[in-house]
């Protein structure tokens, strides 16, 4: 109740504080700078301030967050890097060749290798399939609902929810996870799915794919619905089954909004963390690179050297892709 309590007067507490923040400041730079009462050139030049201003006030906020939240953390990062656990000896690259010659990272590179083939793949696919296929029925908006639910879900909330889904009990004892519930119903053996190596890891990403449907679904949804009519009545007239018209010419019409869906979720699965956390806390070779770099940093007396490295390996994996996306984002508003 405490908690709850807690939560409910910081939610209320931030959102008075915002709402005082924004009408003091513009009351204090109309009363700085007025533009009412007065006439000709001298209430022309405070409206020019002002309106010059004002952005910046609501701006500053999401600015000041951005620098002490991102800004700052990137620069602190790239420092600790070089120097040693404490973060007060320059050690220069050590950090980073401990890291090509420790086993656990390169594990953690293939890993998320992995992952970076499997998610955004399945992911879009099954959004775009989904997205193509509602449009058609009836009950069509109940089927996004369900589908986008997991959406709301946190990823360590999720990974509860699956933990269910892949428990094990004992050879003779009733199973309670839904996995292996339906294989002793066909009469095989239980097992432990999170200790399989190799593939625990598609059973993690099994879990990140059921997130992340619903956000591609709900997309590639919007991009279907903006395809002319024109194009598709041209393709029936002209003889096409449903198959060629959907992948023949709904999906060139939208690869754009596809390639940012798919490079969207890739960032995603860089920086993927609580999954694995909550599942295997990276055990039985399912270690990626976020949980390596909490390892490194906040357990075992914490090395701020080590975890900092692998935080700027990642960072330089995701920019490449980051920097893509936006530019492509950008093409397709301009194309609108």
């Amino acid at each position: 109740m405490q908690q709850l309590l807690f939560a409910i007067f910081t939610m209320v507490g931030g959102v008075l504080a915002c709402v005082v923040y924004f009408f003091g400041t513009n009351f204090l730079l109309d009363k700085m700078f007025p533009s009412k009462g007065l006439t000709g050139a001298q209430a022309s030049k405070n409206l020019r301030i002002t309106n010059a201003i004002r952005p910046w006030l609501f701006m500053a906020p999401a600015l000041f967050a951005l620098t002490v939240y991102l800004v700052y953390p990137v620069f602190e990062s790239v420092r600790l890097s070089f120097h040693n656990r404490s973060g007060q000896q320059f050690v220069g690259f050590s950090n980073f060749a401990w890291m090509i010659n420790d086993g656990e990272f390169r594990q953690s590179i293939f890993n998320n290798f992995l992952w970076l083939l499997v998610v955004p793949a399945l992911s879009t696919f099954f959004g775009l399939i989904v997205a193509a296929l509602t449009d058609r029925i009836w009950w069509g908006n109940i089927a996004k609902t369900l589908i986008f639910m997991p959406m709301a879900i946190s990823f360590v909330g999720a990974a509860v929810i699956w933990k269910f889904v892949y428990d094990y009990r004992a050879e003779g004892s009733e199973q309670i996870g839904i996995l292996n519930a339906v294989v002793v119903a066909f009469g095989g053996t239980p097992e432990a799915w999170m200790t399989i190596p190799f593939w625990n890891n598609f059973f993690l990403m099994v879990i990140l794919i059921w997130i992340q449907t619903g956000f591609a679904m709900v997309i590639l949804s919007a991009a279907l619905r903006g395809i002319p009519e024109e194009t598709i009545e041209a393709a029936v007239i002209d003889g096409a089954n449903g198959f060629q018209i959907f992948f023949k010419i709904m999906v060139p019409q939208i690869w754009g909004t596809i390639a940012v869906v798919w490079t969207t979720i890739t960032i995603l699965v860089l920086k993927v963390f609580d999954i694995v956390l909550a599942m295997t806390n990276g055990q039985w070779q399912t270690q990626v690179l976020a949980n390596l770099m909490f390892d490194w940093m906040f357990r075992g007396g914490g090395d701020f050297g080590r975890g900092a490295s692998i935080a700027v390996v990642i960072m330089i994996l995701v920019i490449p892709i980051m920097v893509w996306n936006i530019r492509n984002a950008t093409k397709e508003m301009e194309g609108h």
